[in-house]
Formats: structure tokens, sequence, C-alpha cells
């Protein structure tokens, strides 16, 4: 498949060209090597899975697309266009939004403030209108507010909107940090092991809510997870990872009859 092709899935959603390419990435931490030398793709409209044992540079990977992290070797080209060194909130604006594995909310503010919090990057008038709130202030904060509104009646929270999210249970709080990203409007939306410490409800819910928001409203999602069940539900591709190096790449029926992902989910060691 060449990179300007797209194609249909078996349930009708169109995949596109690539909107995020890794090329080469190496990062290291003084003398330790986390990524070295790994090249992929996440291609527009799909569900993209990086995945791979405890260590093998998942959420560094992910850091690096962020810009938490800066590789020493490679490049990073999004839509189209190679990508120079940049703070995460520049990303961000760039329309690049994450979750976190541990939750990272405000826990005294209200599940709608939180998730309002995820407007940021759209607010555009100075302190002088917002200290008034008349004209530009007012028409904006009420469209943000409707953008909001709108993503708390997609994720089925309407009846915590005002809720303060310390008081939630985990799966809620996953769920309101979905919310936050998701406000952003993103072109490609990050999860971090979106799952993690979820009964088999939650992440029924949380399985559902990932693949409506890639097919209703479109938005590429590159996610960690460490459920094999999740990952092949509802991935259309996967990378796997091994102590910082790619070890497989291709769809999930693909990566599971690979056999060195097999040996490095078994500990299986090679001489």
């Amino acid at each position: 498949m060449s990179d300007a092709e797209t194609y249909v899935t078996a349930d009708g959603r169109t995949i596109g060209p690539p909107i995020m390419e890794m090329r080469d990435i190496t990062l290291k931490f003084g003398g330790v090597t986390a990524i070295s030398n790994i090249s992929f793709d996440i291609r527009e409209g799909e569900i993209r899975a990086i995945i791979g044992p405890n260590g093998a540079g998942k959420s560094s990977m992910l850091n690096v697309i962020n810009g938490f992290y800066h590789p020493q070797e490679g490049e990073i080209w999004f839509r189209g266009k190679k990508r120079k060194p940049m703070k995460p909130y520049q990303i961000a604006q760039q329309g690049i939004a994450r979750t976190f594995q541990n939750i990272a909310l405000f826990k005294g503010m209200s599940t709608l403030d939180n998730i309002m919090t995820g407007r940021f990057t759209h607010m555009k008038t100075n302190i002088f209108w917002q200290a008034l709130w008349k004209g530009p202030a007012e028409r904006e904060e009420v469209e943000n507010r409707e953008i909001v509104e709108k993503v708390i009646d997609f994720l089925e929270i309407q009846a915590i909107r005002k809720t303060p999210v310390g008081a939630l249970p985990y799966g809620l709080q996953k769920r309101v940090e979905l919310g936050r990203a998701l406000a952003a409007q993103p072109k490609l939306l990050l999860l971090d092991e979106p799952m993690a410490g979820m009964n088999v409800e939650e992440k029924e819910d949380m399985s559902r809510f990932i693949l409506d928001v890639n097919d209703e409203f479109g938005t590429t999602i590159a996610l960690i997870e460490h459920d094999m069940g999740v990952v092949m539900d509802i991935s259309d591709r996967v990378v796997v990872l091994d102590y910082g190096k790619k070890i497989g790449d291709g769809t999930p029926d693909e990566v599971i009859n690979n056999q060195d992902v097999i040996d490095a989910y078994l500990g299986v060691s090679h001489d």
C-alpha cells in the first residue's frame, strides 16, 4: 500500500494516508536507550495500537509524539510537514490531544469545568474582553460551552456534570479525562492505557466510546493498551515494541501470529 492510498475497512470506515510519521526515532536518557531506530506511521481515520511488554518503550514513544520528549535522532512528520522541536502546548495547538496513564484531572473541579479546560487552546480573546465578559469573550464562552455539552451528552455523563471529579469512581474519572481530550476537537487523539484499572463492564463502555469517537467524529486514534483482547477487537493496525525496538507491525491478525511478538510476550530469550 502506498502512502497516498486510502482504503475502506470491513465496517465501512475510510482509512487515509499517514497523518503522523515517525522516521528512525531514537531516544536516549543518559546511557540508556529507550527507543532505538523505530519507524511507523499513523494513518488518517484509523485506530492504531502501540503494544509491548512492560519497559518496551511505549509511553516514551507517546511522549515523543506529544512533545514531552525530544528524540536525539530521527524525524517526526505531521500532516505532511516535518515537525521541529515543539513544546506540548504547541503540539496541542496543532490538533493533538491525549489522556494519561495516571488520571490527570483537577479533582476539586466539576466534570463540566474539567472538560472545559480542554477548550483552552481554542480560547482567543484577550484578558480585557474576558474581564468584561462582553462581545467576543461572551460569544467564545457560549461556543465553547456548546461543544463541551455535546461531549458530555456523547459520553453519557450528564448526571455527573456538576459533580467534583474527585468524588467519582475510577471508571467515570477515566471517561471525564477522555471528554477533556475530545473537547479540544483533536485531529489525532493519543490514549495512554485507557482501560487500565477498569473492570470488564467499564472496559466494554470505554471500547464502545473509542470506536464511536473514531466512527462519528472521524478522529484518528493512537493508543497504548495492555489488554490484548481490547487491542485485537478495536484496532485497525498494531505496532509492537520490545526493549525499545520494533518487532512487529501490521493488522491484529498479522501481529498475533508473529513469532517474535509471541516470544516477547512469553518471555522467550534468543541467543
